[in-house]
């Protein structure tokens, strides 16, 4: 497969007609569902008592476990969020450790209920008296797996498993909230990624969408996504992510500081980071440079902005994603809405490239 898509129809991204029968899974409808998905996760919480279960005071350790989909994301980002100043231990594990004991809390999300090493590795959690919450389907061996000895955040809001990032990132934040670790505003969260989610809808032409905007610069590209803080990084693992599922595109992840060390692909990024000749010929100009390099920003400050600063100099052909300049939010609504714009941008980009993405068997809602 190539690592770019090959054929892009851009004109369908200004057809909404076009575009929402296109869209045959209905991926745009269930990816503007991001803010729905973090509300429903709140009362979800709420009705699961997890602020009072979870008043345990603080953890010896919280545990992040890592599945695959978008759990690694989740789990990324809530790491790079409570890290770097996190009262408690924050460890990042694809299995439930063996050191887990009774002072420790597990979080996992996953939306396979049929994962049976992670049913083992919370049974085991439960069994050792950890505490334990799970963001996970009510069903199968992960649900039964908890024995009620945890907290069980189950989905209320039906999306493809591939657009789940909302949810788990609004239940890794709650139990955060709830351990006193962290404060993040989830009602913040939810407002602006149906914000965020209105500005990308189908029916506003690209010079005005952001997310169509993203889709037209990634088209035909090999996008080099480079993170100029560690929160952003974890983001451009999901858009990494997401890309791949929709689009059928790879992409390249690194923090920009470990990107700049690899000669080679640091040299060539700076010579093809301009834009294209529009009467350059494919089939002869095999030259062509065929690298978009997108540096995403979370951070705030005199700090971020110095970073910008430096890295806009070295390549300036770069384009600077930053939702800092757009919103106004704590770093996880920040994160939450850069993570939705690139979720819909690779929708966007699958849908105008006639490409599969991952989501083919959701059926949507009816209501």
């Amino acid at each position: 497969m190539s690592p770019v898509p090959t054929v892009l129809d851009d004109t369908l991204l200004d057809d909404p007609a076009r575009l929402a029968e296109a869209d045959t899974a209905g991926l745009l409808r269930a990816a503007a569902m991001a803010g729905a998905q973090v509300r429903s996760t709140a009362e979800v919480a709420a009705d699961a008592e997890l602020a009072d279960r979870l008043d345990l005071g603080r953890p010896r350790a919280l545990v992040l476990i890592v599945r695959p989909g978008v759990s690694r994301s989740v789990a990324r980002l809530l790491y790079a969020l409570l890290a770097p100043a996190c009262p408690a231990p924050v460890v990042v594990s694809e299995a439930v450790p063996p050191w887990i004991g009774a002072l420790d809390v597990v979080f996992a999300h996953t939306d396979d209920p049929f994962d049976r090493e992670l049913a083992a590795g919370v049974e085991r959690a439960a069994r050792y008296g950890a505490t334990v919450v799970l963001s996970a389907p009510n069903e199968g061996p992960v649900a039964a797996s908890l024995a009620g000895k945890g907290v069980q955040l189950v989905p209320r809001v039906p999306v493809p498993p591939e657009l789940t990032f909302a949810r788990g990132l609004a239940a890794g934040l709650l139990t955060a909230n709830a351990l006193g670790l962290l404060v993040a505003d989830v009602q913040l969260l939810a407002d602006q990624l149906d914000s965020e989610a209105e500005r990308g809808h189908l029916g506003r032409d690209s010079f005005a969408n952001p997310a169509k905007a993203l889709a037209l610069r990634l088209a035909d590209r090999i996008p080099l996504l480079w993170g100029l803080d560690p929160i952003a990084v974890a983001v451009a693992q999901h858009a990494g992510y997401a890309l791949g599922s929709f689009a059928g595109v790879v992409a390249d992840i690194a923090d920009y500081r470990q990107a700049m060390t690899r000669r080679a692909l640091r040299q060539a990024a700076a010579s093809s980071s301009g834009e294209r000749d529009i009467f350059a010929d494919p089939d002869f100009d095999t030259d062509l440079p065929n690298y978009r390099v997108l540096l995403l920003a979370v951070h705030s400050g005199p700090a971020a902005d110095a970073a910008r600063h430096d890295a806009s100099h070295t390549l300036p052909g770069a384009g600077v994603v930053a939702p800092a300049d757009e919103i106004v939010g704590d770093e996880p609504v920040r994160a939450g809405v850069l993570a939705l714009r690139f979720e819909l941008a690779a929708v966007y980009l699958g849908l105008a490239t006639a490409t599969t993405g991952g989501g083919g068997h959701y059926e949507p809602a009816s209501a």
